[in-house]
């Protein structure tokens, strides 16, 4: 792909694989607009929670009384590992029916999700024009822009990390009762009685909404800046590969370093994956049994 003439090939390359396919127009992918759907981050995320549903449809639809294969004992481990979990924050079996699994579906669908982050940065943009869908730097076909990391693109840990504060809310509601949880926002932290407790009602309820806010960012947050970190580490081991002229020593030893940093960083990065998983469906369990508890 040919850079503009005021842009560097490098700058060029990790700009051109930070835009979305999507419905404003080619480059236009960063305009902070409501109107904007990230087609590429929907169709991914997507199919990854259809194939967890598969997944677990799957090992349910084949589960046996008698002694499990090699696949029936996996999922059991991770079954047993979130409901463990889940017994360990919420105390409340009535809310663990349907929270337990929900933690589980998490834990997968973000995992699965992580996980395309070691699929080879140009392979999806290669296959596109392979195909005749993607075209090239002149002709821009319809997938010339193309993120395949769901959770790199804001929009998707946000999403996620709403359902979780209305889920938190939702509960609130149906533990406490109503009262109770409007109660809560306006007496807690700061107990009083009395004049007091009019008083403080308004800091109160201000320190409550931010409270909300800051887990409900956070939880995001953490997600998209660990995701979206580790696909740029991928984009510059890229560019080093990128950087071949031919069989001479500098070539060589830029496609050894290319291969060896990124098998390394995929190595490593498979931690980071299983751990933003779990970080997520462990603070998903933390938030919704805090709304189990009074204040």
């Amino acid at each position: 792909m040919a850079a503009p003439a005021d842009v560097s090939p490098q700058s060029y390359y990790v700009q051109h694989h930070l835009v979305h396919f999507n419905n404003v127009g080619e480059g236009q992918a960063n305009i902070v607009d409501f109107g904007v759907i990230n087609y590429d981050s929907i169709f991914w995320s997507v199919a990854m929670g259809l194939l967890v549903v598969g997944f677990l449809w799957k090992a349910a639809r084949h589960a046996t009384s008698g002694v499990p294969g090699r696949f029936q004992a996996g999922v059991e481990m991770i079954v047993d590992m979130v409901n463990d979990q889940a017994k360990s924050i919420i105390h409340n079996s009535e809310s663990r029916k349907y929270v337990a699994p929900l933690a589980l579906t998490i834990f997968l669908w973000i995992t699965l999700m992580n996980v395309l982050d070691l699929i080879p940065v140009d392979l999806a943009p290669s296959l596109f024009s392979w195909l005749g869908l993607a075209g090239d730097a002149d002709s821009h076909g319809p997938l010339y822009y193309h993120r395949i990391l769901p959770t790199a693109d804001l929009n998707v840990p946000m999403g996620m990390s709403l359902g979780v504060l209305l889920l938190s809310i939702y509960y609130g509601f149906k533990i406490k009762n109503p009262g109770g949880f409007v109660k809560d926002l306006f007496t807690a932290p700061f107990h009083s009685s009395g004049i007091g407790a009019i008083v403080l009602a308004p800091a109160n309820f201000a320190l409550n909404v931010i409270e909300y806010a800051a887990k409900t960012v956070s939880l995001a947050m953490r997600l998209f800046g660990n995701m979206f970190a580790g696909e740029l580490v991928f984009m510059l081991i890229a560019l080093l590969g990128g950087a071949w002229t031919g069989f001479n020593a500098m070539s060589i030893g830029l496609g050894v370093g290319h291969v060896l940093a990124g098998s390394v960083w995929a190595i490593f990065h498979i931690m980071i994956i299983l751990l933003q998983a779990f970080i997520f469906m462990m603070l998903t369990l933390v938030y919704i049994g805090q709304a189990h508890e009074g204040h």
